[in-house]
């Protein structure tokens, strides 16, 4: 669908740069692994401390299991040992004293009374034949009276229904304890952690232009995370020097080629009025004039590396107006097509834009058809320039757009004194602002270029210089 048949609904076909290794790209990859690990998984996975803190209780939990089993390992057997020789002794007692029963009787509260154990004695016909404490209907012991060879009662026990009925009370204690050392754990999680979290936060300013950005460490961090904090200020520090040195280069050397310009055009007018060839005068005039626009161009573009918009309300329709004015058009070109024309934005920046769609279309297709402003979906709006035109070749609808692309069609852009940087300040200028270029051919003949800007202003990813 052409930029002629908008619907406010409908997006156009807009060339999208390609899905690169940058910031938005690494997001959009994290973004993605995190899901595949659900919710828990990506809650974990996001900040350094949490981790650890996971790794630190599960090591606490899988300790407190091995040691659990080393001790039942090594004793293990002991226990049963033991277990089996007082089982004997039990049985012993009781057959010497069986023949006897006030002794057996005597055997029998004794056992009970001293260790707090509800015991029964049966003979093998299962007859009850003496009883301490409580009748033991579930045993939780039975031990076989043997005398040589031969059984000749039952010793039955219970005793864990006179203990402490909270098993519980046991597992507290070591519950307490693991969460003691969890909780610890926490806290050199934290410790360990703050300086990542630190030189992260301030990693993720410096990608996002704030040159400014430092590390700011606890004077008591020693080591490795001391010394790397300091190489990172360390280059931050170079980096944005160099920046600075390299705006306040680039913003003398273009200030100072205006006043050699000036100073030529003003003796080609006194060539001019001294009878010199007015050719030759028009093409130093030319060139005079493409480079003072590629002065412009350049001091636009060093506005955009280092982030220096100044947005404000503008009417897109009186900077469309002033920008056929600059470029000595006609006003009847510009067609607005919506009444929603508010808009923030930096104006210089757009004026250039403007003037270079202008220009562009001036040049390499045989003079401008209309400037259209076009609402496009519900936040942004379109400024197009439609020319004259053969049209686009095939490609060219990303590739004009690339810095110093040179439409050569027959020595067509040496005459006009292209030098490929329009097209692709206004690329720049265009997604500064939270837009995108666009060129297509028109259905009936010429070219459309444009760009789009978000009506609310540049946002705040654009400002990047460095994305």
């Amino acid at each position: 669908m052409g930029w002629g048949h908008w619907h406010p609904d409908e997006e156009p076909c807009i060339p999208r740069p390609p899905r690169g290794f940058g910031r938005h790209a690494r997001h959009h990859h994290h973004h993605r692994r995190r899901f595949h690990l659900g919710r828990l998984g990506s809650f974990v996975q996001a900040r350094l401390r949490r981790r650890l803190f996971v790794m630190f209780g599960l090591t606490i939990l899988v300790t407190v299991l091995v040691v659990s089993w080393v001790m039942n390992l090594t004793g293990g057997n002991t226990w049963r040992q033991e277990t089996e020789r007082a089982r004997s002794f039990v049985g012993h007692r009781f057959a010497e004293v069986w023949d006897a029963p006030a002794a057996r009787e005597s055997l029998v509260r004794g056992i009970s009374d001293d260790l707090d154990v509800d015991v029964e004695l049966t003979d093998l016909s299962g007859a009850v034949v003496a009883r301490g404490g409580s009748p033991c209907a579930k045993p939780d012991a039975t031990i076989p009276v043997m005398r040589q060879d031969t059984q000749l009662g039952t010793v039955q026990a219970c005793y864990l229904q006179t203990r402490s009925r909270g098993p519980w009370r046991a597992v507290l204690p070591l519950g307490i304890a693991v969460l003691v050392l969890w909780t610890a754990a926490g806290g050199i999680s934290f410790r360990l952690a703050r300086p990542v979290d630190t030189l992260v936060k301030a990693t993720q300013e410096l990608g996002e232009g704030r040159l400014g950005a430092r590390a700011s460490l606890d004077r008591h961090t020693t080591g490795e995370f001391a010394v790397l904090a300091e190489s990172f200020n360390d280059m931050a520090a170079r980096i944005e020097k160099q920046l600075a040195d390299q705006r306040e280069l680039l913003a003398a050397v273009s200030h100072e080629l205006r006043t050699p310009l000036a100073r030529l055009r003003v003796l080609t007018e006194l060539l001019r009025d001294g009878g010199g060839n007015p050719r030759t005068l028009d093409q130093v005039d030319r060139e005079v004039v493409e480079l003072d626009a590629l002065v412009g161009e350049l001091l636009a573009s060093s506005r955009l590396d280092f982030g220096q918009l100044t947005p404000k309300a503008l009417e897109a329709g009186v900077l469309a107006a002033q920008a056929l004015e600059r470029v000595g058009l006609s006003a009847t070109l510009l067609q607005p097509e919506t009444d929603d024309v508010a808009l923030m934005a930096d104006a210089t920046l757009l004026g250039r834009a403007l003037v270079n769609l202008l220009d562009n279309a001036r040049k390499h297709g045989v003079g401008v058809e209309a400037l259209r402003l076009q609402e496009h979906g519900k936040e942004h709006l379109a400024f197009s320039v439609e020319d004259r035109g053969p049209g686009l070749l095939p490609g060219e609808e990303t590739r004009i757009f690339q810095p110093f692309y040179r439409k050569d069609r027959g020595g067509e852009a040496r005459e006009a004194g292209s030098l490929g940087l329009g097209l692709a300040l206004v690329q720049r200028i265009a997604r500064a602002h939270g837009g995108e270029a666009f060129a297509e051919n028109r259905p009936g003949g010429g070219a459309r270029v444009g760009f789009t800007v978000r009506k609310a202003g540049p946002p705040g990813p654009a400002l990047n210089p460095l994305a």
